[in-house]
């Protein structure tokens, strides 16, 4: 497996990287699911040291989670945990999708872009209703059943994931309500 450990405008250290790998190695073999690449990010905010960690599993899915604390090795530790209760809460399911699954989940390009923020006061008109586009990129559009991108949004703790929809092709989007429940919003039945 594959880390990339690193600080946005924080040292890193070789005792704090082999630390990493060793604990989340041991982590995610409890689980068995096959990973191919993890990327560890710290950073610091005020006090508080933050810890981001995004796994790809070969499956195609991403597992995601958020740790903080006031000690860097306090945070990736929270952020491991977090890692953990989720793997643990999905390990049926995830065994599931790669049982019923052959191949790995599909992905294809989609072009995504970013727009400027709104300068300008909230009580002010725009000048123009075209939005000026930051940046360009392209995004990872997966193929999955609806079940498997409602668990692939919570796993990744996204607040939404758009997906193709495997039984017919279309594009879909789940989404977390304000309401804690999950939306599907499946646009091939509006006329």
């Amino acid at each position: 497996m594959r880390y990339q450990i690193s600080g946005k405008q924080l040292d890193i250290g070789d005792t704090l990287q082999s630390h990493v790998k060793q604990e989340l190695g041991e982590t995610l073999d409890k689980y068995s699911q096959r990973p191919t690449d993890a990327t560890v990010v710290f950073s610091r905010l005020a006090h508080a040291y933050l810890c981001e960690i995004s796994v790809h599993l070969s499956s195609g899915l991403t597992a995601a989670a958020k740790g903080s604390a006031t000690e860097v090795y306090a945070a990736f530790e929270d952020c491991r945990e977090h890692m953990d209760k989720q793997l643990r809460r999905y390990k049926r399911r995830l065994k599931d999708h790669q049982r019923n699954r052959p191949e790995p989940v599909e992905f294809g390009a989609a072009e995504m872009y970013v727009l400027a923020a709104d300068a300008g006061s909230g009580d002010s008109e725009p000048e123009s209703l075209t939005p000026v586009i930051v940046a360009e990129m392209e995004a990872r559009v997966p193929t999955l059943s609806v079940g498997e991108a409602v668990m692939q949004m919570e796993i990744a703790g996204a607040p939404m994931l758009v997906f193709r929809n495997e039984k017919h092709g279309g594009v879909n989007v789940v989404h977390r309500r304000d309401d804690g429940n999950v939306g599907w919003i499946d646009p091939r039945h509006i006329k």
